[in-house]
C-alpha cells in the first residue's frame, strides 16, 4: 500500500495581515452563494497563489461539507489555519465575513424609511428575488444530493414530516431521521471519501486537545444555552441562543439556514414575514457568506440594547457552531473520512436537507411573495435566470427590483 505523504503546501507560513487582505478581496467580490465561493476560493489559493495543492483543497472542500455550518467560511478560516495559524484563521474569516455584514447593516438601517412605490416596489421585488434563488437551490441540491431513489425517498419523507408535525424542534428531528435512514439505506450508494481513501495526510496547527474543547464548547453550548434562555429574561441570550442553534443544525449551509432562522425569527414574531423575506433578498445581492443575513436580522430585532449589539450577537452567534465544529473536526478528519457510515450517514442528512428547503420554498417564501400574476412571471423568469442562464445574482436581483417597482407604479 501507497504511505501517505503530506501535501507539500500545507506546512508553507504567512502573516495574518496577508491573509486578511486576500481574503478581503474576496469578501468584496465573492458573488453567487457557496458553491460559487468554493470556486473563487479555488482560483484564488490553488491555481494563482498555489497557497495548497487540488487534493488538499478538495479535502478541505470535503470537511466543511459533512459539518453543520456555513461550508464556504468554514473553508476559508481553515485556509486562513493552515496558512497563518490562529490568527491566520480569525484573519480570513474577518475579511471574507465583514463586507457583507456592513453592506446589509446598511440596508436595515434604512429600510424602515423606505417608502411609496418605489419603497415598495423594492420590498417586494427582494421578496421575488428569495423565489427565484431558493428555486434554484432546490433544484440544484435536489439533482446533486438526491440522484437515486432512496435518497430521493428521504427528501419526501423530510417534506410529509415538516408539513405536520408542530414542533420547535421539527427541523433536528428531520435532520436525525435523515441520518440514520441515510446509514439504513445509503451503505451502498457509494461515495468517493468511502470508496477511495487519500493517499496524504492534511497537517493543520491543531491539537486534539484544541479539538476536544472546541467540540466540548460546542456541546455545552448547544445544550446550555436554551436553558438558561428559559430561566433568563435577558433578550440578548434568547437572541444569541436562537442563532447559535440556527448555525448549529446546517447541513448544507448557504439557503438551508433560511427555514430554520425563518422558525427562530418569524414564527417567534421577533421580525415580521416581509422584513425577512425582504432582508434575504437583500443578501442576495451582497458579496460573502449568506450567514451574514443574521446581520440584518439582529439589526431589525427589538429588544437587544442597540441595533448593532443585535447584529454582532446574530453574527457571533451564527457563526461560532460552524467554526468550533471544523475546530474540533481538524484533528480526527483523517480518521473519518475514510469511514463508509459517515458517508452514508451525510448522504441521508443531505437528502432531509433538501426536503427542509423545499418545504421553506412553499412556506413563508412562496405564500409571502406571489401575490398576483404578474409576481409569479416574475419569478419565473428570475428563476430561468439563475438555473438556466446563469446570469450572477446581483443582476436577477435587480431585474426582479426594477420589475416590481414598475408593477407597482403601473398600478
Amino acid at each position: 500500500m501507497e504511505t501517505p505523504t503530506t501535501s507539500p503546501h500545507a506546512t508553507r507560513i504567512a502573516s495574518a495581515p496577508e491573509v486578511l487582505a486576500v481574503f478581503l478581496k474576496l469578501g468584496l467580490t465573492s458573488f453567487g452563494g457557496p458553491i460559487a465561493h468554493i470556486g473563487y476560493f479555488r482560483r484564488e489559493f490553488v491555481e494563482r497563489r498555489r497557497w495548497l495543492d487540488d487534493e488538499t483543497f478538495t479535502d478541505l472542500v470535503g470537511l466543511c461539507q459533512f459539518l453543520p455550518g456555513p461550508a464556504s467560511s468554514q473553508v476559508g478560516f481553515s485556509i486562513g489555519l493552515l496558512r497563518a495559524g490562529w490568527l491566520g484563521g480569525l484573519a480570513a474569516w474577518c475579511g471574507f465575513t465583514l463586507p457583507s455584514v456592513i453592506l446589509l447593516i446598511a440596508f436595515a438601517a434604512i429600510a424602515p424609511s423606505l417608502a411609496g412605490p418605489l419603497g415598495t416596489g423594492l420590498i417586494h421585488g427582494l421578496k421575488i428575488v428569495a423565489v427565484a434563488v431558493v428555486a434554484q437551490a432546490v433544484w440544484d441540491m435536489a439533482r446533486r444530493l438526491c440522484p437515486d431513489h432512496r435518497r430521493a425517498a428521504i427528501a419526501l419523507i423530510a417534506m410529509v414530516l415538516l408539513s405536520v408535525m408542530t414542533t420547535a424542534y421539527s427541523q433536528l428531528i428531520v435532520i436525525v431521521i435523515g441520518a440514520a435512514l441515510g446509514i439504513a439505506l445509503c451503505q451502498t450508494t457509494g461515495s468517493p471519501m468511502a470508496v477511495t481513501p487519500p493517499q496524504h495526510v492534511l497537517v493543520f496547527r491543531v491539537s486534539r486537545t484544541a479539538g476536544a474543547v472546541a467540540l466540548m464548547l460546542f456541546c455545552v453550548l448547544l445544550a446550555g444555552l436554551p436553558t438558561l434562555a428559559a430561566v433568563d429574561a435577558s433578550h440578548a441570550i434568547k437572541l444569541f441562543d436562537a442563532f447559535y442553534r440556527s448555525g448549529a443544525l446546517v447541513f448544507g449551509g448557504g439557503h438551508v439556514v433560511l427555514p430554520l432562522l425563518q422558525q427562530q425569527t418569524v414564527a417567534t414574531g421577533w421580525v415580521t414575514p416581509n422584513v425577512f423575506l425582504a432582508g434575504y433578498g437583500a443578501a442576495q445581492a451582497v458579496p460573502g457568506p449568506l450567514f451574514t443575513f443574521a446581520a440584518f436580522l439582529g439589526w431589525m430585532l427589538a429588544g437587544t440594547p442597540s441595533h448593532a449589539m443585535g447584529a454582532l450577537i446574530a453574527i457571533v452567534g451564527i457563526f461560532l457552531p460552524g467554526l468550533l465544529l471544523v475546530i474540533a473536526a481538524l484533528p480526527y478528519w483523517q480518521a473519518l473520512r475514510s469511514r463508509p457510515s459517515m458517508a452514508a450517514m451525510l448522504a441521508g442528512i443531505n437528502a432531509a436537507v433538501v426536503g427542509l428547503l423545499a418545504t421553506a420554498l412553499y412556506t413563508p417564501v412562496w405564500t409571502s411573495a406571489i401575490l398576483t400574476k404578474v409576481d409569479f412571471a416574475i419569478a419565473v423568469i428570475g428563476f430561468f435566470l439563475l438555473a438556466r442562464w446563469k446570469v450572477p445574482p446581483l443582476l436577477v436581483v435587480a431585474f426582479c427590483a426594477l420589475a416590481t417597482i414598475g408593477e407597482v407604479v403601473l398600478h
